[in-house]
């Protein structure tokens, strides 16, 4: 089978597209027949080598952390998912990733693909989907009636978490550039704010029970993001290169999330997508031959929102 792998850390470079064997599920897993899997941010700091102590990989290694497809061969002690079914997943982050024409999955991480979608677009959803939920719901305790301040809601997570923060009942501020806003504001977010243009501290003139940061913003910008914070409120970062600043003095906690898989989770935005609260957005479609030059051009920020790596079709 084809898939594209990296023998060494480094440059979008090291990604070779070449011939590998096809696994063999054991117990507890399945295999996938590969529909895509998608670009996420982190895969570009797996391949680098600057996540080796929180997300150690053995080489050669095959990125793609999202997979949607169909499953073709089970493992033994296997009975909640079958031949034949359509799923979407996301995959151990230290494991063997998606980009590739058939993966192993754990059977447990997996859950049934949304049937409104295309199956392809379905890859679209687990990573930052799960990232979305969790940091508002489960570190954010985000509830109906709050306020809370996206801030770098341009990107795939912010558009999830824009949408599931408004689909709960809360009051949403969202920053973004000039080439998201209209994105982000048919997200439904209630304010937005051009960072490019604005000082976010001073435009948020009424405290907000829970900030968001998606943003690869510096120290001092986000230590700033935590004055907009009332008295007992969250801030909740994703950059965790960057430790999440507190303010004891006034209880504002600063959390430090990283994402983890959850069928359970991901079974409800499934759910969601099905029903229509939730929509999938794909920015752009490219082969799994492509997939280093699309490491490249995410290298230099050229990518047009959330991209799904296409598996080659038999």
């Amino acid at each position: 089978m084809k898939a594209v792998r990296f023998h060494e850390f480094g440059g979008p470079e090291v990604l070779r597209y070449e011939d590998v064997d096809r696994p063999t599920p054991g117990a507890g897993q399945v295999r996938i027949r590969v529909a895509a899997t998608s670009f996420n941010g982190v895969d570009g700091n797996i391949r680098a080598g600057f996540m080796q102590g929180p997300i150690p990989v053995e080489l050669p290694h095959t990125p793609g952390l999202d997979v949607s497809g169909t499953v073709d061969a089970v493992g033994d002690g296997v009975h909640d998912v079958a031949v034949g079914d359509r799923v979407v997943g996301f995959l151990p982050m230290t494991g063997t990733g998606a980009s590739a024409e058939y993966v192993i999955a754990p059977a447990e991480i997996l859950t049934g693909a949304p049937g409104n979608i295309p199956l392809a677009d379905a890859a679209a959803l687990p990573l930052v989907g799960l990232t979305a939920w969790q940091a508002l719901f489960d570190h954010g305790k985000l509830t109906a009636g709050q306020r809370v301040l996206i801030n770098g809601a341009g990107g795939a997570v912010g558009g999830y978490a824009v949408q599931l923060a408004r689909e709960i009942g809360a009051r949403v501020i969202a920053t973004g550039s000039p080439r998201s806003v209209e994105r982000v504001r048919a997200a439904g977010a209630d304010e937005v704010i051009d960072h490019t243009t604005t000082d976010v501290t001073a435009a948020v003139t009424e405290p907000v029970d829970l900030v968001l940061n998606l943003a690869p913003v510096t120290p001092e910008r986000l230590a700033a993001l935590v004055t907009v914070i009332r008295d007992g409120g969250t801030l909740v970062n994703s950059t965790v290169w960057m430790p999440a600043p507190s303010d004891e003095r006034r209880g504002v906690r600063g959390i430090d999330m990283f994402v983890r898989s959850d069928a359970d989770q991901l079974a409800d935005l499934v759910a969601r997508v099905g029903t229509g609260e939730l929509r999938v957005d794909v920015g752009e479609r490219v082969p799994l031959a492509d997939l280093p030059a699309l490491h490249a051009r995410a290298a230099e920020n050229e990518l047009p929102g959330k991209v799904v790596v296409l598996a080659p079709t038999a």
